[in-house]
């Protein structure tokens, strides 16, 4: 069965995607948080995107940079880092109107419930944002549910 990626407006300032995978929390997180992992799932297939760059220095008060072949780059610092349960960091590429996201990961049973949430400073910086990112995940987090096979596959052997 496969499981399914909600995508909701919370608010005004705020969009939250949710989304079960199987696999236990530690591994998810580290599809999150190793740059080596992260690469192979978060940019959407279908967009012809490639990420040339991915610096991610994961601990509170480090910085991130995702750079794009098309010259695009997302970045911002990373304001809470508590392993394997939650993310949270700044997307200063937005200027003043950058949103904060927050990805929480709860373990249940060997899969981990997975929430993002972007909170952007009004209603009108998520109203020019949209939803396009959001709605991205759902096909980012079906080629993390494809990383994760394979991640559980290797850990089974190790």
């Amino acid at each position: 069965m496969k499981n399914r990626t909600t995508v909701e407006r919370k608010s005004e300032r705020e969009t939250v995607v949710t989304r079960t995978f199987n696999g236990p929390a530690r591994i998810v997180f580290e599809a999150w948080t190793k740059p080596e992992l992260f690469k192979k799932w978060w940019v959407p297939k279908s967009m012809g995107m490639t990420l040339v760059s991915c610096e991610m220095d994961v601990r509170t008060g480090g910085k991130y940079r995702l750079v794009f072949g098309q010259g695009m780059a997302f970045f911002g610092s990373y304001t809470e880092v508590t392993p394997h349960s939650r993310l949270v960091w700044t997307n200063e590429e937005g200027g003043d109107n950058g949103s904060v996201t927050t990805v929480t990961f709860e373990e249940k049973g060997g899969k981990t419930l997975l929430v993002v949430s972007e909170l952007y400073p009004s209603k009108e910086a998520l109203d020019a944002a949209g939803t396009g990112a959001a709605d991205a995940l759902v096909e980012t987090f079906q080629q993390l549910d494809e990383l994760l096979v394979t991640l559980g596959a290797s850990v089974g052997r190790a």
